[in-house]
């Protein structure tokens, strides 16, 4: 075991006193270490119950002949540091949570590992730090919660509260109305109801191998979810014990076809546009190489046959559950040709085809077959062109059919906030694209997420007449025309940095096309003028970030060499 390195021969002693310390007994030493790499933090409504998992985990692993250690990574909520300069630290959140993982797992020897992540970065954090440690892993996710209903029956959510505000300013809905909105959205602990980042990663965790049936759907603290916990803990244990030739190893489950088959359930669920630069950091830790052209490839080959909120507000985690889970959602994948990759191996010990073998769908009218899909083509896509050289990403979900095409004018900001500000005030009309740059990984620093800027454009009335371009990124709860992940970024000269107000840009969903039409000679002036925005930097760690961070199409993954 990887975990002798501590506790055999004689020279070990001074390490097995100090483990003796935490309780370990003679036999203990004999069984495999298990790390138990909990989230549980209080101010995050997916996690302030993960102590209680953790200990249903610990107990469960005892039982199965393993010795738990328990360790906890930080955790950003990302709708309580929306709209403010808190969103900094979301993404680089995930970089520590990778570090953490990695740092605790590899200074002790563990011998396998079982993740209890939830929400936002942590999920992402967590999967990177695993595939780095390369030991047995499983993911056990704490659920998400259940929608919020308005007193006439109305479902709603986090998203809804977003869109409030909007609709509140422009006077179309009282203080009453905006109060019970606050009041219901979120009803329950658990990742938010809809498919947000959080559920759009922990559904692909089941999608990738790492985790139990179940894992994106199940709501959190119910009867099912502690089962679903108790088993993920029994089995970290079989397979520690059952590693010898290293097949369970993260890396092993978590292969290029994963991820490959990732993407597949991305595009047939319309997850969040996150998902994509998550994913491409997951596939550099992965070792596996993956060109960001091949998502257009992909969508093209994958029907969108599963709609949530915010996509469709009707509809949240906890129907799909109801309606056959991811589990369905695979199998109507794999009925269209050999796009699902069904050979790989679940870490539950199955093929991904004996998984799926006897699942269907229950309600056909929450989980489409593909021959009654939403779109033949799946719910993300990656356009390019002169304002995205790298590429940017649009959740096309999310989008209206007139929005697919649509050509309007430049209105620029060189931050989130002053876009906040310039909406509110109704300095974007309709025809416009808003341009919100110095947003990227390196520019903000951080890249944080732009939920209040689409949701005041939806909640006042725009979102079928104006489009939005940035280098930052979006929340999984945007919907409407929304490219983020512009890349190169503003700060690193990229065309988004030379837009002026009234430019016409240009963008296809179909021909996967974002274009400034703007004549080369003039861009070319613009250019030898250019002076980049340089914003001050009062956090110690948000200055080295954005020193090694690298652009949105490569993931936003810290650079280990310059």
């Amino acid at each position: 075991m990887r975990s002798d390195t501590i506790k055999k021969g004689f020279d070990r002693t001074p390490h097995r006193s100090l483990l003796r310390a935490t309780g370990l007994k003679d036999e203990d030493f004999n069984k495999p270490f298990i790390g138990v790499a909990n989230s549980h933090i209080d101010i995050i409504p997916g996690h302030f119950f993960l102590q209680e998992y953790g200990r249903i985990v610990k107990e469960a692993i005892r039982e199965a002949g393993g010795v738990p250690f328990e360790f906890n990574t930080i955790g950003v909520d990302d709708g309580i540091a929306m709209g403010h300069d808190g969103m900094l630290y979301s993404l680089p959140s995930r970089e520590l949570i990778a570090d953490s993982i990695e740092t605790v797992m590899n200074a002790h020897k563990l011998d396998a590992m079982i993740c209890i992540p939830n929400c936002d970065k942590i999920v992402p954090g967590m999967l990177m730090g695993a595939l780095r440690v390369n030991v047995p892993t499983i993911f056990v996710s704490g659920g998400p919660m259940k929608a919020g209903h308005k007193k006439d029956g109305t479902p709603i959510d986090l998203a809804t509260a977003f869109e409030a505000v909007g609709q509140h300013a422009e006077g179309n809905m009282s203080d009453a109305e905006l109060y019970e909105i606050e009041c219901e959205a979120c009803p329950s602990g658990g990742s938010c109801s809809g498919m947000f980042t959080a559920n759009s990663m922990n559904t692909l965790c089941e999608a990738m191998g790492v985790a139990l049936p179940g894992n994106g759907t199940v709501l959190a603290m119910t009867p099912e979810r502690i089962e679903m916990v108790k088993i993920a803990a029994k089995r970290i244990v079989e397979i520690a014990k059952d590693n010898e030739d290293g097949k369970w190893n993260m890396r092993n489950i978590l292969n290029a076809d994963a991820i490959h088959n990732a993407f597949v359930i991305d595009m047939a669920m319309g997850g969040s546009s996150n998902t994509v630069l998550h994913l491409l950091a997951i596939a550099n830790e992965a070792e596996v190489e993956f060109d960001i052209t091949n998502i257009n490839t992909i969508g093209k080959q994958v029907a969108h046959i599963a709609k949530i909120s915010p996509s469709l507000s009707t509809v949240h985690m906890d129907d799909i559950n109801r309606a056959g889970g991811v589990n369905a959602v695979m199998k109507e994948v794999s009925r269209r040709g050999d796009v699902l990759r069904t050979n790989v191996m679940m870490i539950t010990g199955e093929t991904l085809a004996e998984r799926i073998k006897d699942a269907e769908i229950k309600d056909t009218s929450i989980i489409h077959t593909n021959e009654n899909a939403f779109s033949q083509v799946g719910g993300l896509s990656i356009l390019f062109g002169n304002l995205a050289e790298e590429g940017a990403v649009v959740k096309t979900a999310g989008i209206t059919p007139n929005m697919r095409q649509f050509k309007g004018t430049a209105v620029c900001f060189n931050s989130q906030q002053e876009a906040i500000t310039g909406i509110m005030g109704h300095k974007v009309k309709a025809g416009n694209v808003v341009v919100i740059r110095y947003e990227g990984p390196k520019g903000g620093p951080g890249m944080q997420e732009m939920l209040a800027p689409t949701a005041l454009i939806m909640g006042m009335g725009l979102g079928e007449s104006v489009a939005l371009i940035t280098d930052g990124r979006f929340s999984g709860a945007t919907r409407g025309a929304s490219i983020g992940h512009v890349s190169p970024e503003a700060a690193e000269g990229g065309m988004i940095s030379l837009i002026e107000d009234g430019d016409e840009i240009e963008l296809d969903v179909d021909t996967h096309l974002l274009q400034l039409n703007v004549d080369a000679e003039t861009l070319e002036r613009r250019r030898i003028h250019f002076i980049p925005v340089k914003k001050e930097i009062k956090s110690k760690w948000l200055k080295r970030y954005s020193l090694l961070v690298s652009n949105a199409s490569n993931g936003a993954s810290l650079k280990t060499e310059l």
